[in-house]
């Protein structure tokens, strides 16, 4: 099988046109396919016809170094995606003449970590201490009198005891115990980080609500006709939809104290709160029920794809429904979303002769799959994996950045307590439900 488009180096895809790109993916993803479909769910060497491969190492290397091109076309690809997208929104700000109401999407994080050793208190030494105290001071002046070494680190005496001769030995736990001093360092609960997010293209809005015309009606009657007869009639039909923006957010009372008397709790309440906000938003990106004021995410979209896996193999599955998104959404994928408990089984394939698919223990090995990033996320649901064209067909419209308020509610003034809120506004859409696929059983 020699494929149309031809590369030797990585380098080298840099030249081709857009369409060429879109069709190397396409070439060596079904090359891959044919290759793991021969195979069958033992990865067995013999049975490949495809490619030569005479034992499961030379399989397992060529499988890598197919995936690795496949690899090289898939980045070159989501270079393509995000100029158009580039230019798409250029060309809309272009239009629009004006800067959307709220604050800047992208800026997500607030605030700043304290410096837990900024304000540790200098201990001095014996001599230090000797030579800053009035005793010293009289002594130099030839003063009589008794005089008291101020400031004399309690610490520093202890460990200059051997200079002096002493009967009892004058130590923490028959002494004077040491001060101990918290290090400022907070220790944050293990928690999801923001991991979906990232993979959604983000636009701005200032409306309450997403609308859009959809086309649900495309009859085409275009036919050959004889000199003279008529023209077939086609029939389009356009419909309105519209996703409503919603709202996600948190509050937390502090009281007048704790912010007077802990330089860095603000900082670390506004940070948190931030954080809930935007992890909020991360799951329901993919699971939001859709009932309001839930978002709708990817897996609530009514007729998406769906691909069972059934008997095959789990990246069988997965090219399977990337095929659907092609096929019935007439879509390009361009990234799967998977449990990491569900990737496990991916990571750990091998041949029958026990060679690994996707790399060496000792390696790092690819987080990709049929040359599309592999998102490992507990947002996803264990057991199924989504694939879809998130690049064209789905957009995080933010009305409303996330935002940090601080107010008074009922007897916050009178209890010498304030209440922090963070919070934001978006509406999360997808165009088209058959750009997206469910591979559920994995």
């Amino acid at each position: 099988m020699t494929f149309a488009v031809k590369v030797e180096r990585k380098e080298d895809i840099a030249s081709l046109s857009p369409e060429d790109v879109r069709k190397g993916v396409a070439e060596r993803g079904e090359r891959l396919h044919k290759v793991f479909e021969e195979a069958g769910e033992h990865l067995d060497p013999k049975l490949v016809k495809t490619i030569e491969a005479p034992d499961g190492q030379a399989l397992a290397k060529q499988i890598a170094a197919m995936n690795d091109e496949l690899g090289w076309f898939q980045e070159r690809t989501a270079e393509l995606d995000a100029m158009d997208a580039a230019k798409a929104n250029a060309e809309r700000a272009r239009k629009a003449g004006q800067r959307p109401a709220g604050a800047d999407p992208t800026k997500f994080a607030p605030g700043s970590d304290p410096d837990p050793d900024k304000d540790a208190p200098k201990r001095m030494s014996l001599g230090q201490a000797f030579v800053k105290s009035g005793a010293y001071a009289a002594a130099t002046k030839r003063e009589r009198g008794n005089f008291l070494v101020e400031d004399l680190d309690a610490q520093a005496v202890i460990e200059a005891k051997s200079a002096f001769e002493q009967k009892t030995l004058f130590e923490t736990t028959a002494g004077w115990a040491p001060e101990t001093t918290r290090t400022g360092r907070v220790v944050l609960d293990a928690q999801r980080e923001i991991e979906v997010t990232d993979a959604i293209p983000m636009l701005p809005t200032t409306q309450a609500a997403i609308v859009y015309m959809e086309e649900t009606t495309f009859t085409n009657s275009a036919a050959e006709r004889s000199e003279g007869g008529a023209y077939a009639e086609s029939t389009l039909t356009l419909t309105e939809q519209s996703v409503t923006v919603r709202s996600i957010g948190t509050s937390l009372p502090m009281t007048d104290e704790q912010i007077a008397d802990e330089a860095g709790a603000a900082a670390y309440v506004d940070m948190r709160l931030g954080f809930m906000v935007r992890q909020r938003l991360d799951g329901q990106i993919l699971a939001g029920n859709g009932t309001p004021p839930n978002l709708t995410g990817t897996y609530n979209v009514s007729s998406i794809n769906t691909q069972a896996k059934g008997a095959d193999p789990v990246p069988d599955a997965v090219y399977k429904g990337m095929d659907l998104c092609r096929v019935t959404g007439r879509a390009l994928p361009n990234v799967v979303f998977s449990h990491p408990t569900d990737w496990q089984a991916v990571r750990l394939l091998r041949t029958a002769d026990g060679i690994y698919i996707w790399g060496s223990p000792s390696e790092a090995g690819p987080t990709q799959i049929w040359g599309l990033p592999v998102v490992l996320t507990t947002a996803a649901t264990e057991g199924s994996m989504l694939v879809g064209d998130y690049a064209r067909f789905s957009a995080l419209h933010v009305r409303q950045g996330l935002e940090l308020a601080v107010g008074f509610v009922n007897d916050d003034f009178t209890d010498g307590r304030v209440t922090v809120r963070a919070g934001l506004r978006v509406a999360m859409v997808h165009f088209r439900a058959t750009a997206f696929c469910e591979v559920t059983g994995v």
